[in-house]
């Protein structure tokens, strides 16, 4: 029986402890923070409690339009409608919590162990846990997958507090809510929190480095979105580097690299991330990281270290938590001699959880404007969509990006409510190289959002 040792617990980490369990290993996971970790327990999971939170208050704004009306306990009508943020983030942190204790479980039920402690590489072959007491414990591994993740990314000139000054790993602390916030930050985190907060009914000021919000993503998603932002009255402020934060009392101040201030009750940096790859023995073991700290994986996982893989963010490869998973489960089919599919980047949805939410799969409208990719494109707005003028949708599109040649499906960005939800079809086309008349004559549900994607995909036809 070959003898798995996973040091990190997160995604990358518990979904290859299951796969290599299945395939019949003896696996030991050595964890530090929990189950599931970041991604379950100071990240996805709670942010995207949270994003459902404020999903609820956003719909909540076209509920005139719709004729519903809210009445206070008097029976009057309701002036307005508030958020208890501390029973919010007691939510969040249950939830949370339950999903951790839930990976435990499940991975006890599959004779996996786990070991709580820090890992670190003795030697490729050997792995050294720390236990909370101070002692150690040693396990002989014929196989090695490193997966722990990164960290909130923060600078000398501006160091959180957990009060006042945080980042998002501290934001479910807060038990009231903050009068103004400064986010300082604009791409996929930042611009999250910007609009979960902003959505329930905080004064935000999102400060931005680049041009535009989201500097990554869509540009005309990222349009569509800045819109919306002003239209919920945040304020952006682009082309604004943070040159430092600083707080007085309850008072927080953003510096700008022009001079300018911005003053708020709090803020909430999200500044990237970083690495967890120090002093985990790496450089003993043989295992190289880049210039950032990320360790060099190929596509079936492996490091430069002889019989060590590595997944997740740790790596940088995508910081998703469906690619660590996907990067774990790849990385121990190809230690155990299972059938292997290398990580192919190109088919990856990703979505911004944002309102209206961004997903995007495959080619992309940068890459096609540079000329890396060649594609014809179409954006079928969904203020066109029956169902999203039932539910007062009016932001939004689907765009589709196809092979001229082949007509296949290329690639596609969803902009509207339940983005996350609407890409899949897209995606599976991309994956399953499916052209756009094959796309376009599946059967579309009447009336649904889903039928822009199949609307996009008619408007592509050619006649032959």
């Amino acid at each position: 029986m070959q003898r798995v040792v996973i040091i990190g617990g997160g995604p990358g980490g518990y979904e290859s402890a299951l796969v290599a369990a299945q395939l019949g290993a003896e696996v030991t996971v050595v964890d530090t923070d929990g189950l599931g970790g970041s991604a379950v327990l100071t990240d996805c999971v709670p942010s995207k409690t949270l994003i459902a939170t404020a999903e609820v208050m956003t719909e909540v704004e076209v509920a005139g339009e719709l004729g519903i009306f809210l009445r206070d306990h008097h029976g009057d009508a309701a002036a307005a409608i508030g958020v208890d943020l501390a029973r919010v983030n007691a939510r969040v942190k249950k939830l949370a919590a339950d999903q951790s204790h839930d990976i435990e479980a499940r991975l006890a039920r599959e004779g996996v162990r786990v070991v709580k402690g820090r890992g670190r590489l003795a030697s490729p072959s050997k792995v050294v846990a720390t236990l909370p007491d101070g002692s150690e414990e040693t396990y002989d591994a014929d196989a090695v997958l490193i997966a722990t993740g990164a960290s909130p990314r923060t600078l000398p000139s501006a160091m959180p507090d957990g009060e006042r000054i945080l980042t998002w790993e501290q934001v479910y602390d807060l038990d009231e809510t903050p009068e103004k916030l400064i986010v300082v930050g604009s791409g996929v985190t930042g611009a999250e929190f910007a609009s979960a907060y902003n959505a329930l009914g905080v004064d935000v000021t999102l400060v931005s480095s680049r041009d535009r919000v989201l500097p990554g993503e869509d540009a005309d998603a990222a349009t569509v979105l800045e819109e919306v932002f002003a239209r919920r009255g945040m304020q952006v402020l682009g082309r604004s580097r943070m040159q430092s934060v600083s707080r007085e009392g309850d008072t927080v101040t953003v510096t700008l690299s022009d001079g300018r201030t911005v003053t708020g009750s709090h803020c909430l940096l999200a500044l990237g991330s970083i690495p967890n790859t120090q002093g985990i023995g790496l450089e003993d073991a043989g295992v190289e990281v880049d210039e950032g700290g990320f360790i060099k994986v190929d596509r079936v996982s492996r490091t430069t270290a002889r019989g060590v893989y590595s997944a997740g963010d740790c790596t940088g490869v995508f910081m998703l938590a469906s690619v660590a998973a996907m990067q774990g489960r790849i990385a121990m089919a190809h230690v155990l001699g299972d059938a292997v599919n290398p990580l192919d980047l190109g088919v990856v949805a990703s979505n911004v959880f944002t309102a209206p939410e961004i997903a995007t799969v495959g080619v992309t409208q940068t890459g096609v404007d540079e000329g890396k990719a060649f594609a014809e494109v179409v954006l079928q707005p969904l203020a066109t969509n029956s169902r999203a003028k039932m539910q007062g949708v009016r932001d939004g599109f689907v765009k589709l990006f196809i092979s001229p040649g082949s007509r296949r499906v290329l690639g596609g960005v969803v902009v509207g409510p339940r983005a996350s939800e609407l890409i899949h079809p897209i995606a599976i086309a991309v994956d399953q190289r499916i052209t756009a008349d094959q796309l376009a004559h599946v059967f579309t549900v009447y009336p649904s959002m889903s039928g822009s994607v199949a609307e996009a995909a008619r408007r592509l036809h050619q006649s032959s």
